[in-house]
């Protein structure tokens, strides 16, 4: 599967934005009087085209689900507004429109997978001989054997089989935007390869995508745009080269010289195993060049990019230095 941005991302803004917020604001009550004040979403304003894969990040707690509970309109926010699909958020025509996996769905589990899904159509109003059709495909295509969805009832599923039915579900009535609260949740390797592969096919077909994950694996290579929420802020949205630079980017390892005048070149230089390396900033020849005159030699340089990783840990220490990013978020799988 080619997971790259298509060459129309760069006119992004010139498609109708199908999901606008500004200022969004949550506040929850807590406590035996209700007079503590918890905000879980800050000040959140956001953007989401047509036909966009687009991947929210952020530690469990960050307010991913909040934040997309108030677009779905199962919340209202405390502050602020938005609209989806051109409608106020809530707008209760909007929501034939979209699909909507929760992070943990709940179903009838007396029900097999097809009953399920017949059920789910019931409520989309959609025709029978539609649903004859439509099902089968869903079934084949989040990759669940038709024996399980016809004889199997949902108890006897396992997490990953929950997920697909779930995943199917979502897609039932066709929807223009599909809302996925960590669709990855509970997939084995194998699993989260069809989910992916699922999202480029939505995406293929101009629908727009808008999913939670705190896998960054997963995100960095199906999304078009991401953004990290921290403790309820936008801390940084962007395209993945908008945000982790060129792939023209060099590592670079030299001897001798000295750090005082290699940090011009080299902002993040250390020295690790007797060589003074980092990521080089400024042209690779100008660098040879002058690396003769700074009296060092050049022992390595090749091409690198930071990781999605190393970006959110390094965003979420910059602005909250206490917390611990990969206590919660999976930056290795």
């Amino acid at each position: 599967m080619d997971s790259s941005p298509p060459a129309a991302l760069s006119s992004l803004s010139d498609r109708p934005a199908v999901v606008l917020t500004s200022h969004l604001r949550k506040v929850y009550r807590t406590g035996f009087w209700l007079n503590q004040k918890i905000s879980t979403l800050k000040d959140c304003s956001l953007q989401i085209y047509e036909g966009e894969t687009f991947g929210l990040l952020g530690q469990n707690g960050a307010g991913k689900t909040t934040l997309l509970k108030i677009l779905l309109g199962i919340i209202r926010p405390t502050a602020g507004r938005g609209l989806l699909l051109g409608k106020p958020l809530g707008d209760r025509a909007v929501k034939q429109r979209v699909g909507y996996l929760p992070e943990n769905p709940y179903f009838y589990d007396y029900l097999t997978g097809r009953e399920f899904l017949q059920y789910a159509a019931g409520l989309f109003q959609i025709p029978a001989d539609v649903q004859r059709k439509r099902i089968p495909e869903l079934i084949d295509l989040v990759g669940l054997s038709r024996a399980a969805a016809e004889k199997k009832q949902l108890r006897q599923y396992s997490k990953g089989m929950l997920q697909r039915v779930g995943m199917a579900q979502a897609l039932i009535n066709n929807p223009e935007v599909v809302f996925l609260d960590e669709p990855m949740s509970g997939l084995d390797p194998l699993g989260r390869y069809q989910i992916r592969e699922i999202i480029q096919l939505l995406k293929d077909q101009g629908k727009t995508i808008f999913f939670n994950s705190h896998v960054l694996s997963d995100v960095e290579k199906v999304c078009d745009r991401i953004a990290i929420l921290c403790q309820g802020e936008l801390i940084a949205i962007g395209t993945l080269t908008e945000l982790l630079g060129t792939a023209d980017r060099y590592f670079v390892k030299v001897s001798g010289s000295t750090p005082s005048v290699l940090q011009q070149w080299i902002p993040d230089l250390e020295f690790k195993e007797g060589l003074w390396q980092g990521h080089l900033h400024g042209h690779p020849q100008d660098f040879i060049a002058s690396l003769e005159l700074m009296r060092g030699q050049l022992v390595g340089m090749n091409l690198a990019r930071r990781s999605l990783e190393e970006f959110f840990v390094e965003q979420v220490s910059q602005r909250h230095p206490n917390s611990d990013p990969g206590a919660s978020a999976n930056v290795s799988s």
